[in-house]
């Protein structure tokens, strides 16, 4: 993905743009079924590859070559990025680039559900080979920082930006109390996924609330929690990612349960984590990722779940800021 003096703002598309894009995910999202997998089951979600006639296949580290398969460590319940059909088969836009990236490297993508806030640590303790789950590339995550002290937690990883989003917020359809910044959250209560930029977000504006008009946050492990609390009463907004938030008001409750307020914020990469180090893997990635932009097929995933205004021309390694 792109450095942020590259990147693409979300919320500088006009309302007709934003509208257009969440119809689009929603035929995208009409066939298929989000559901939450276990934390442990593994699914593969992308097809057999083989390295014979694969191109790139000579970049992979010589032990993931010759296994053929690349674990990938992933929060699979949030919709339309990697979630569950009916089948209970992974499908979503990421396993959809990781299939398309495992033709040219002669691998499979094995994607392996898990919380959002454990696969950086399943990526240290070699669960996983990469994270892929519309994890922004962050600086803090960079240096391994936490976002809350400010202090170092372990060695960072490494980033292949792939996908640009940026943050919004939902209500109740009919029920937004006037909220259209962050600034109107003061006083209301607003639920997130732990560990993600809107729970960073949530967490700051608190700090900026008033006396007497605190904002209270909910963070619940994965998005459709958040999304089911919210769907009840039991808050007063929640905040997701710009696809994830468009695809959960087309799809809940036939489009009857929620609706987004305001513009999106806080712009920023998708990125493949891989553990610092392992330089050779993450640059396989980046040449895979290269070779489907220039062939088409990442256009043409993209476009098929409706998120085109996400797309970055060229992959990037650390472009988070």
């Amino acid at each position: 993905m792109t450095a942020r003096s590259t990147r693409r703002s979300f919320a500088a598309k006009s309302a007709q743009s934003r509208l257009a894009a969440i119809g689009a995910v929603a035929v995208a999202g009409s066939l298929l079924l989000a559901g939450c997998g276990d934390q442990t089951k593994k699914d593969t979600g992308s097809g057999d590859s083989s390295s014979s006639g694969a191109p790139l296949a000579s970049k992979l580290p010589a032990d993931i070559r010759d296994k053929g398969t690349i674990k990938v460590g992933s929060d699979i319940a949030y919709a339309p990025v990697e979630f569950k059909d009916k089948s209970g088969k992974t499908v979503g836009i990421d396993p959809d680039i990781a299939d398309a990236m495992g033709k040219q490297l002669g691998v499979t993508f094995e994607f392996e559900n898990g919380t959002f806030d454990t696969l950086i640590t399943g990526l240290r303790s070699k669960r996983y080979d990469i994270a892929m789950s519309a994890m922004t590339d962050t600086k803090n995550r960079q240096d391994g920082v936490d976002p809350d002290t400010g202090k170092k937690v372990g060695e960072g990883v490494d980033f292949v930006d792939y996908f640009n989003a940026g943050v919004s917020i939902y209500t109740q359809k009919g029920k937004t109390q006037n909220i259209k910044t962050w600034d109107d959250l003061c006083g209301k209560k607003i639920v997130v996924q732990r560990g993600t930029v809107s729970d960073d977000l949530a967490k700051a504006q608190a700090k900026k609330c008033p006396a007497g008009k605190k904002l209270s946050i909910e963070a619940f492990d994965n998005d459709q929690q958040a999304q089911t609390r919210l769907r009840s009463g039991g808050a007063d907004a929640g905040s997701s990612d710009f696809p994830v938030a468009a695809y959960a008001v087309q799809t809940s409750g036939g489009g009857n349960d929620f609706e987004i307020v305001g513009e999106q914020v806080e712009a920023a990469p998708y990125g493949i984590a891989v553990a610092k180090g392992n330089t050779e893997l993450r640059d396989a990635l980046k040449a895979a990722l290269d070779a489907i932009i220039k062939d088409g097929t990442y256009g043409k995933i993209i476009t098929k779940w409706g998120v085109d205004a996400g797309a970055v021309t060229s992959a990037t390694v650390n472009g988070g800021k």
